[in-house]
């Protein structure tokens, strides 16, 4: 078996792979690492069946559904989960099939109510059921105390002891367990009986993840997260640096338009010089107004470059094929103490 951890900060999501076949499977992998990946799988000459996430993730962005349309491979879940892309759902009992190896499915609600459990030969992918040290927290959407007591008591805790254990988290930088480890150790499991359990998890005060609701929007919905809306901008256009920017805009080249897409109040107070204000909410419709010719060199600008990086995209969708962003924003603009104009236009 070809087995590879990748760790992004907390976040732990993995690569399973049959030596003899060189099929594979991702496991909970985050949208940040999507190239990473591609190129793991390509260096330890995988292909990749399927991508399996044992819950639906609320402290980062599943990259599940990218990677199954990217690898030609099946979105893999639970069957009680919400995401509408997921191609087989998976019940208690079921057997996952990649090459040689056999994924035995456990279904362990309670962190949330699809979570699952992969076991292998000698491991167990516990997700966030089990984690190291800890287990899964129960308060965010789907979360049901009881419900974990009850896979973890019931069903994960009475595996065999020596299986390693291998989470979807963990913080303090270590790779795996052992369910004994765990079950000997873990403060959480010292609570066995179920009332103290979740009297237990129920006084937990932990902090709301950071991204909570734009990471339950996407992979409930597999809706688009507005750093994938940047990316993709960002990918189609092309930026001019600070320097060049300040030449342009300095020799005054006729052809040059310099938009800025903020708000008016914003724009008034501060802006590039020679600067037009058309803010982005109302670029579609005054485009044709304001820019009149398609064939302008468009030097499209905001506070940070991040909507400007849309809007920018937004005029070469309109027509305007020379539009550009300027890459750093205002913010960075006025950081490098490069000119301004202060005046109301």
């Amino acid at each position: 078996m070809i087995f590879e951890q990748v760790r992004s900060g907390g976040c732990l999501s993995y690569l399973i792979g049959c030596e003899e076949t060189r099929a594979a499977v991702l496991v909970d992998p985050e949208l940040g690492l999507l190239d990473r990946y591609l190129a793991l799988a390509t260096e330890k000459g995988l292909r990749a069946r399927y991508v399996l996430d044992t819950h639906t993730h609320a402290d980062h962005f599943s990259a599940s559904r990218e990677l199954g349309q990217k690898l030609g491979a099946h979105v893999v879940m639970s069957r009680r989960s919400a995401a509408p892309y997921v191609d087989l759902r998976l019940e208690g009992g079921d057997t996952l099939i990649v090459g040689k190896l056999r994924l035995r499915i456990h279904e362990t609600p309670g962190h949330t109510d699809d979570s699952l459990c992969v076991e292998l030969p000698d491991r167990v992918l516990t997700g966030d059921t089990l984690l190291i040290g800890g287990t899964g927290r129960t308060d965010l959407p789907t979360g049901d105390a009881a419900a974990l007591h009850g896979s973890l008591f019931d069903g994960l805790l009475r595996l065999d002891p020596r299986l390693l254990v291998y989470p979807a988290h963990d913080y303090k930088g270590r790779t795996h367990s052992t369910l004994g480890t765990e079950i000997a150790e873990n403060p959480r499991l010292q609570r066995s009986e179920r009332a103290a359990f979740v009297e237990l998890m129920q006084s937990l005060d932990i902090a709301m993840p950071q991204h909570l609701t734009e990471a339950l929007r996407t992979n409930r919905t597999g809706g688009k997260t507005v750093q994938q809306l940047i990316a993709e901008a960002s990918r189609a256009i092309t930026f001019v640096s600070m320097r060049d920017a300040a030449t342009q805009i300095e020799q005054a080249a006729p052809s040059l338009v310099v938009l800025d897409v903020r708000e008016r109040e914003a724009f008034r107070t501060k802006r590039l010089p020679s600067a037009r204000n058309v803010p982005r909410g109302e670029l579609e419709l005054r485009a044709n107004q304001e820019l009149p010719d398609p064939t302008a060199r468009i030097l499209v600008y905001c506070q940070f470059g991040k909507i400007s990086t849309l809007a920018a995209q937004t005029l070469r969708v309109l027509g305007y094929t020379r539009a550009v962003a300027l890459d750093g924003g205002f913010e960075a603009w006025t950081q490098h103490g490069l000119p301004t104009e202060g005046e109301s236009r």
